[in-house]
Formats: structure tokens, C-alpha cells, sequence
């Protein structure tokens, strides 16, 4: 089947995947850009999955402080190296995730870290359940998981403190 260079560029611009992967997922979905979006999503949870042990000792601390000033918050992003570190991409990551944190209050960073005498509402309380600020129809998971698939590392909430005036 002949795919045409403006739908590898709609769904390389939608999704960026390299020109090859999504050239090879328009072929496998037969041109229809929505089943071949679908499969690199399904492929960077792959990807995810596989880069999940490996060590994250490399990363960044980012601050974020609400405008006004009443609402801050400071997270520690891990990744594999210091050059992924670098990037726009887990720049960008890190900034939003500060943000997360700073606007949903979140308590901990997965639900294995909830103490078992302590009764949470998963959804609300656990970071990486959260609906994202940006999307809410994903999970910060799955922005996570996105990135994960776009730099070729694992990456992992170290932990966070949020900061409330007067809390």
C-alpha cells in the first residue's frame, strides 16, 4: 500500500513517533490514521513496560509556585541518564507534573506507596492515577508512559512535597 508523506507528517505531529514507526503503523492499519495512532500508543506502553526495571538515577528537581504565590510544588523526576535529563521533552514533563502536583494535592506517587492501614480514594490521592490537568481523559500515567516512548528511557516520580499557605 503507497502512504502518502502528509499522513506519515499528521500522525508523526500528532503523536511524535520517528517517520519510519509511523510509516510502518499507517502500512499495518491500512492508511486509517486513527488505528495507526491507536497502535504507537500501544507500542510506547510496550516500550514502557520493557524499560520499567532499569535503574533511574539521573533526572532533575523542578519548583513550581502557583501564581500569587500560596500554592507551590517541588518534584524529583528520575530518568536513566543525564543527557534524556536535558531534553525538552522531560523538561517539559517535569514542569507539568510540578504543576499536578501543585493543583490536584496529590499524597503519593503510586498506590503501592499508600500505607495499608490507610484508607485513600486512589483516583484522587496517588499522582500517577490522577486524570492529567492538560487531558483529563488520560492519566498521568499514560503522559508518562508518552514520554517514555518519545525519549527511549525509563522514567519515574522520585517524590514530591506540595506547599499550601496556612496547611
Amino acid at each position: 500500500m503507497q502512504i502518502s508523506t502528509a499522513a506519515v507528517k499528521e500522525l508523526r505531529e500528532q503523536c511524535s513517533a520517528g517517520i519510519m514507526e509511523c510509516r510502518n503503523a499507517l502500512v499495518e492499519a491500512n492508511g486509517d490514521i486513527e488505528k495507526a495512532l491507536q497502535s504507537l500508543k500501544e507500542r510506547g506502553w510496550l516500550k514502557a513496560a520493557k524499560k520499567a526495571g532499569r535503574a533511574t538515577a539521573q533526572g532533575l528537581i523542578e519548583a513550581y509556585v502557583h501564581p500569587g504565590g500560596r500554592i507551590g510544588a517541588m518534584l524529583e523526576l528520575n530518568c536513566e541518564t543525564d543527557f534524556v535529563a536535558r531534553t525538552d521533552e522531560f523538561k517539559e514533563l517535569a514542569h507539568n507534573m510540578a504543576m499536578q502536583i501543585a493543583a490536584m494535592g496529590p499524597r503519593f506517587v503510586s498506590q503501592e506507596d499508600v500505607p495499608p492501614e490507610l484508607e485513600v480514594e486512589v483516583e484522587a490521592d496517588c499522582l500517577l492515577q490522577q486524570a492529567y490537568i492538560k487531558d483529563p481523559a488520560m492519566k498521568v500515567q499514560d503522559i508518562i508512559v508518552d514520554t517514555i516512548a518519545k525519549v527511549g528511557e525509563n522514567i519515574r516520580v522520585g517524590r514530591f512535597t506540595r506547599f499550601e499557605l496556612g496547611k
